[in-house]
């Protein structure tokens, strides 16, 4: 298998969100790319700068940022259905597994697709690398995550390159992708969330050494999540059996759902359902489930009580 090691640069509207077009929020300016074998040993690399078609003129961070302005974008480059022909035909029919610093590139190089009417033919579900998570994983606590330019310099690499430039930031996190433990952290794949499983049934289900992770159909209101047996069931990371819960699922916050549940043979399983808004606007919902200590017990219960009294506070203050 090869790795497409890449990077995209985008401009957004100089406007704000408020003036940004519907489905493309970041039209992207710049790619670029570095093939590696499945040794990790460069096999090529691929830069292309995109004419804008949609924001002409420069938003104060974009160019901050990359330092190109639109006179350059127009004279150097091409357009964006013409750059992704080339891209797809640079990464070759060999079987290849996209790498990306961060979760952003692969839906906004989808979303761009779409706004071109172009052919998204990448394989449901799209599962990719994501360096910067699995960097965190090696180097931190797996959560807090770093910017590339950090962990570059702490891995004491030659930065003898601008970063913010689309090949520049391709080939840092090829050098940072390079220096991983695969062996260990190969497993904590990633996955795209902007084609979702289209009905019951193809849903995702992923299996990691720690927890696993399921990824749902659309709904039309997070109600209808909730009430999705697939969604609320919890089996044991470890013996796959259906548990009992300990303390049932509550909304912690706008966007969580958590709960509590008991393996006979493996103890406590912690359960977190994370509500997504989709493409078209509908929900769906990523659940994660993995093992749990007393202490998460105790926060869950602490937590669940802090709903409560939130939630009567707000009541009283109706009421009144």
């Amino acid at each position: 298998m090869n790795y497409i090691v890449f990077d995209l640069e985008w401009n957004q509207s100089p406007g704000g969100k408020a003036d940004s077009v519907e489905h493309l929020p970041f039209e992207i300016i710049e790619i670029g790319a570095v093939k590696l074998d499945s040794c990790l040993q460069e096999l090529g690399q691929f830069h292309r700068l995109i004419q804008p078609q949609v924001y002409r003129e420069m938003h104060f961070k974009s160019s901050e940022v990359t330092h190109m302005d639109i006179d350059r974008l127009l004279k150097e480059g091409v357009s964006f259905p013409e750059a992704m022909k080339a891209f797809m035909e640079w990464c070759g029919e060999a079987e290849f597994m996209f790498c990306t610093w961060g979760s952003m590139d692969l839906t906004e190089l989808q979303r761009n697709m779409a706004y071109y009417g172009l052919e998204i033919s990448f394989p449901v579900p799209l599962l990719y690398y994501d360096i910067q998570k699995l960097y965190c994983l090696q180097h931190g606590d797996g959560k807090n995550r770093i910017s590339l330019d950090l962990a570059v310099q702490l891995q004491h690499m030659e930065a003898d390159r601008p970063f913010h430039r689309a090949l520049d930031d391709a080939h840092y996190t090829k050098c940072i992708f390079a220096a991983l433990d695969m062996e260990a952290y190969g497993a904590y794949f990633s996955v795209d969330y902007y084609r979702l499983p289209s009905k019951r049934g193809e849903e995702f289900m992923f299996q990691f050494p720690e927890y696993s992770k399921f990824v749902s159909r659309e709904f039309e209101t997070r109600e209808d999540i909730m009430k999705d047996k697939a969604v609320t069931d919890v089996v044991c990371v470890k013996c796959k059996r259906m548990l009992r819960k300990k303390i049932r699922w509550f909304p912690y916050g706008q966007r969580f759902y958590l709960c509590i549940a008991v393996c006979p043979e493996h103890g406590y399983i912690r359960g977190k359902i994370r509500v997504k808004r989709s493409e078209d606007e509908n929900y769906y919902a990523v659940k994660t489930i993995r093992t749990a200590w007393e202490g998460d017990v105790q926060q869950l219960l602490q937590k669940r009580e802090d709903v409560r009294r939130r939630r009567s506070t707000r009541n009283r203050r109706k009421h009144a």
